[in-house]
């Protein structure tokens, strides 16, 4: 009898754990303006273009990404990504990086690339036809 309130408490305090993590972990700030990432701490979604002047880094040997984004007011930011380039990152119109800006550069754990879609082109021939 013992054992099954030990083990349904148990049960309770490793559902209160997960459930206190996912709460930290959703709590990540969208952010468009990089003049206020570089003064935020904390895990930030920063959203912005590719800066394809700039051209981007692939470092083979330690597997590193990098490049550089820019915000809507035209301030940029240095991307460190450690892992491979995404798929269609030369074609994408938007990025948005997940991570924490330290010492002048955002570190990203993640990179989601935004691309042009064909349905929007089909409907911006339709409306010019119209």
């Amino acid at each position: 009898m013992k054992n099954k309130y030990f083990f349904g408490g148990f049960i309770i305090v490793v559902f209160f754990g997960i459930m206190g993590y996912l709460f930290t972990q959703t709590n990540i700030k969208y952010e468009e303006d990089f003049a206020l990432i570089e003064k935020s701490s904390g895990t930030i979604k920063a959203t912005g273009s590719w800066v394809k002047e700039k051209k981007y880094q692939i470092d083979k040997q330690n597997r590193i990404f990098s490049f550089y984004m820019e915000d809507h007011n035209g301030k940029e930011l240095k991307v460190i990504y450690k892992g491979a380039i995404p798929n269609n990152f030369e074609a994408s119109t938007s990025v948005v990086v997940t991570g924490k800006y330290e010492n002048g550069k955002f570190y990203a754990s993640d990179i989601l690339t935004k691309c042009p879609s064909k349905y929007e082109t089909e409907y911006e021939a339709s409306q010019k036809t119209s």
